[in-house]
């Protein structure tokens, strides 16, 4: 009862309720023994997972809401469904050798060494969640283990088809919709997918995920399942299922054993209903150093070298997805101290680095790149990273701040290194500007890595080898396929790059508005390596194929 005490004094303190609904409550507790929490209910004061969190307070442990939340389906295994329903408790993540659980009661002696003897597992930590929480991971991750095919038989077509705006979310909210999502957000982590397409087309909602940069298909589902389907991963990423007629973007946040992972959401209205993407993007990966770019022992040398110059604008180029920013991250990690000042301004904030500030584009409050940047330099850095340089505003503020003592990173979308020095006098950058601020322009493509597991010797084709001038008598290898890599023949990526060192002969011709080939022409000259150079000297090593190569690579 001194628990229950402090629960309404804790809901009082923080206006939940007043001291007459406060009185009510305990009076009816006296008459009807019901616990403090059926008793708001019953009286509509407050809802269970507001208590549920109170409770938490009183007790000094952490509250979880589960009402969103996603499990991994392979750690739901430690638990069974009876002694989950017993002890009103769910598995949530496991890191390293410690289970956390959620419970209706973390304090639970009984049930906390229950756990113990039949997970094997010495040190359990509890928080609290809501026990209709924990019923609803229940129904949603025990009592089936079917494929998703399987699923759609559970699926009532008759409310499919009823639903509209008004009970919408109740269709969302029936476990085989929960469950067909849970899987393929959980199948598409277990592949390393980067991104999650879910397209609807005029008879069917293809899901595809893109594994190393390609996209695969993985299922295709009846028709009738998009609303409820689409709705459930907006009501996961907290956007408004009633509006299908305009873009929203929202964000899904998971813990799955040691990784915080973030799942950026966009819908887009298309003319069969709304198109999602989802990225998901690990929080808590471990970021590259430069050696695990892929560079050259010379590029990171010559790398080295220019981000650790004092003040001026280094860029890196290349399209979306060829892994611009996790480069920016590791030079800024190489550079990191306690004695710079490093802030960045980005769109949106991909991973959280230690030391550095970071903040994200808003432009429904006009923070942009240009407003963000100019608010950045009275912040008094040293080094600034700025996500991308979109137009001339933006340009022009970077190229002050580099001629003003501050070293700056940024990207462009260009094809090779060459092109990006003619892009900013595109947007209107004057000449001398340009030639008297950029120090270094690195261009950069990904290509994916033959599977170690199924390396094989092959040929290529004759007639590549001879255009590219390659010795046919090397030796070259590629992937057969296996069960590790999807039948693909490739495993992960790796980078491809073309680094271009600013000197006096290139300033002179960016002086003169020399064209991009001329200035690329001056530069392989002057001993510099293209993306195709480079990506076939990883052929040679083994890494990558020609085709592969050729297929990412600029060519000339």
């Amino acid at each position: 009862m001194s628990e229950e005490k402090a629960i309404l004094g804790l809901l009082l303190k923080r206006g939940f309720i007043t001291d007459e609904q406060a009185n009510a409550v305990r009076e009816d507790m006296k008459q009807t023994g019901l616990s403090v929490e059926r008793t708001l209910e019953k009286f509509h004061f407050i809802n269970e997972e507001e208590v549920a969190n109170i409770r938490a307070s009183a007790l000094g442990v952490p509250y979880i809401d589960l009402s969103d939340y996603i499990i991994d389906t392979a750690l739901v295994k430690l638990i069974s469904e009876t002694v989950a329903s017993k002890y009103k408790t769910v598995p949530l993540f496991k890191i390293g050798d410690t289970l956390t659980v959620a419970m209706v009661d973390p304090k639970d002696i009984a049930a906390l060494d229950q756990i113990r003897k039949i997970t094997n597992i010495d040190i359990i930590d509890s928080v609290l969640a809501s026990e209709k929480g924990i019923k609803k991971i229940i129904d949603s991750y025990y009592g089936f283990t079917g494929s998703i095919v399987d699923l759609v038989r559970y699926i009532d077509d008759e409310k499919l088809l009823e639903a509209e705006d008004q009970n919408l979310l109740e269709v969302a909210e029936e476990t085989p919709i929960i469950k067909i999502v849970n899987i393929i957000i959980m199948q598409a982590i277990k592949d390393r997918a980067s991104d999650i397409h879910v397209e609807p087309e005029e008879h069917k909602l293809r899901i595809r995920y893109r594994i190393d940069g390609i996209l695969h298909e993985v299922n295709t589902l009846p028709r009738k399942l998009q609303r409820a389907i689409i709705s459930r991963i907006k009501i996961l990423s907290k956007l408004d299922i009633s509006e299908n007629r305009r873009p929203q973007d929202g964000k899904i946040r998971l813990r799955l054993e040691d990784k915080d992972l973030d799942i950026r959401v966009s819908t887009f209205p298309t003319t069969h209903g709304e198109n999602v993407v989802m990225r998901l993007l690990n929080k808590s990966s471990v970021l590259l150093g430069l050696k695990d770019l892929g560079l050259s022992e010379e590029g990171i040398k010559s790398f080295d070298r220019l981000i650790r110059h004092p003040n001026g604008i280094i860029l890196v180029t290349g399209p979306t997805g060829s892994g611009k920013t996790t480069t920016l991250y590791a030079a800024l990690c190489t550079i990191n101290s306690l004695e710079k000042n490093i802030i960045t301004i980005e769109d949106p904030v991909e991973y959280e680095l230690p030391l550095i500030r970071q903040t994200m584009v808003n432009p429904k409050v006009d923070l942009t790149f240009a407003n963000g940047l100019r608010s950045i330099l009275r912040q008094d850095p040293d080094i600034v990273m700025v996500g991308e340089i979109r137009d001339k505003e933006t340009a022009e503020i970077a190229i002050q701040a580099s001629l003003t003592g501050h070293l700056v990173f940024s990207t462009l979308h260009t094809n090779d290194a060459a092109s990006a020095l003619t892009r900013l006098i595109d947007m209107g950058i004057e000449p001398f500007l340009i030639s008297s601020s950029v120090i270094g322009i690195l261009a950069q493509r990904l290509v994916r890595l033959i599977c170690r597991k199924c390396v094989e010797k092959y040929s290529p084709s004759p007639t590549v080898l001879k255009e590219l001038g390659i010795d046919a008598k090397q030796e070259f290898f590629r992937g057969k396929g296996c069960g590790k890599c999807n039948h693909t023949g490739f495993l992960g990526r790796i980078g491809i790059f073309e680094l271009l060192t600013i000197n006096e002969e290139i300033r002179s011709m960016v002086d003169a508005k020399k064209s991009a080939d001329q200035v690329k022409k001056k530069a392989l000259e002057m001993g510099m390596r293209t993306l195709l150079y480079d990506g076939l000297e990883k052929v040679k090593n083994g890494l990558t194929t020609v085709e592969e190569v050729l297929r990412v690579a600029v060519q000339e």
